[in-house]
């Protein structure tokens, strides 16, 4: 599939959606950035991209609100032209020790999971008007402990990120009749917090990693790429996390 020309919405595009966003752009993608809180970030991400793109606008929205998902994906496809592609990276990730666990720390991570759920039904509904036999992609973003191999201190957080690897599978087959493809990426450790030292990093985190180094923020901007153009890959979570699942659970994520 070609990318060039084609619309795409990128939720959350700080840090690591940033290099993904910009990726897109090479390829000549449209982009509506959109963001809840983060507008000065996503202004500074639009003006970046925009020298490489046709349109490049930035929308402000809360995912967890219905109201705001079906409106983004809407604007999106107006003022681009064209919507084919939504990604959604945005993500929380607090940190929540088994002793201070309540309904609130539960809802705030399911919070995520049902703005991922809204993103699918929202995006699909409007991506089935394109022409086919593909009418577009949907990716989510998971973690690499989503599935067997879970770390402490983020029950809530990993949790959802689980409902998002079934969502990617359920949205798939739902999806698969009208052309619609739906995958996922479940990065590892990406991109050092600035909360975090270096020598933390390394001994306490990427030292579980087989590579003993961060998940590479460019393979995931190359991966999405390599999903948006293809025709036949869905319902796929894809670990890019230099091989930390394979060392199983741990203390740290």
């Amino acid at each position: 599939m070609d990318l060039a020309g084609r619309g795409a919405v990128i939720i959350g595009a700080k840090r690591v959606g940033f290099v993904v966003a910009s990726r897109m752009a090479q390829e000549g993608v449209n982009l509506a950035i959109a963001y809840r809180r983060s507008r000065d970030e996503a202004e500074h991400l639009r003006e970046s991209v925009s020298p490489l793109v046709d349109r490049a606008i930035t929308l402000q929205g809360d995912v967890s609100v219905e109201e705001d998902v079906r409106r983004i994906v809407a604007d999106a496809k107006d003022r681009l032209g064209d919507l084919s592609f939504v990604i959604n990276m945005a993500s929380s990730f607090p940190h929540t020790p088994f002793e201070t666990l309540d309904g609130r720390a539960w809802d705030a991570s399911m919070a995520d999971a049902r703005g991922s759920y809204l993103i699918g039904v929202c995006a699909g509904q409007e991506l089935a008007g394109n022409p086919g036999p593909t009418r577009g992609h949907i990716i989510f973003f998971s973690d690499w402990a989503a599935k067997e191999t879970p770390y402490r201190g983020y029950l809530p957080y990993l949790t959802a990120k689980a409902s998002i690897d079934y969502m990617t599978r359920a949205f798939a087959v739902e999806l698969a009749d009208i052309g619609v493809l739906v995958n996922a990426i479940a990065p590892g450790p990406t991109m050092r917090p600035p909360e975090i030292s270096e020598e933390e990093w390394q001994a306490a985190i990427l030292k579980h990693a087989p590579l003993r180094r961060e998940s590479s923020v460019d393979d995931t901007g190359e991966l999405v790429v390599t999903l948006l153009k293809s025709e036949t890959i869905t319902g796929e979570t894809i670990r890019i996390d230099s091989g930390r699942h394979l060392a199983g659970p741990g203390a740290a994520g």
